[in-house]
């Protein structure tokens, strides 16, 4: 049993390298063998340090959990409203990790921005972990401009009725 603490922050550029070492490893393990070696190697390019450096500084909000000082999930939100990277490490899924980390990067959107319909395109072995935080398929799998298989899903929150004073 853990008796680490959990916390959640925001990256800085100099984060880039542990965060796209988590992330790699996560993607060689489940998603990399439902695409083809090419489309692969090419996905493993854009998340090398300095892709994910480079995110970081054109303002790509990368939100890290750790567990004590174990970096254990990593979810990238850009403007506010779609959802690029979300990386639980394989030792630490189950345990409700990644609904906290979507909770937080979630409530930061929308304190940020006011957003209220959130997107992301899901590889396979992603869709039922964002069919269990609330995403919907807005269609079927499909060839993503990257050259991933992946499945459009959103989110859109319940509009919420304002008292009258």
């Amino acid at each position: 049993m853990f008796s680490a603490t959990f916390r959640i922050r925001l990256a800085q550029p100099e984060d880039a390298r542990v965060v796209g070492l988590l992330i790699r490893r996560v993607a060689r393990r489940w998603i990399l063998p439902d695409q083809s070696p090419e489309i692969g190697r090419a996905l493993l390019s854009r998340l090398s340090a300095k892709a994910l450096r480079e995110k970081i500084l054109e303002g790509q909000r990368f939100h890290l959990a750790y567990l004590g000082d174990m970096l254990v999930g990593v979810a990238a939100m850009r403007d506010d409203c779609h959802l690029t990277q979300f990386f639980v490490s394989t030792r630490y899924q189950g345990r409700g990790f990644a609904r906290r980390l979507w909770l937080r990067t979630m409530q930061d959107a929308i304190r940020r921005a006011n957003t209220s319909r959130f997107t992301l395109n899901a590889t396979r072995c992603a869709v039922p972990v964002y069919l269990r935080l609330g995403f919907r398929a807005e269609g079927a799998e499909r060839l993503s401009p990257n050259g991933l298989m992946t499945t459009p899903m959103t989110m859109t929150l319940p509009t919420q009725r304002r008292k009258r004073a």
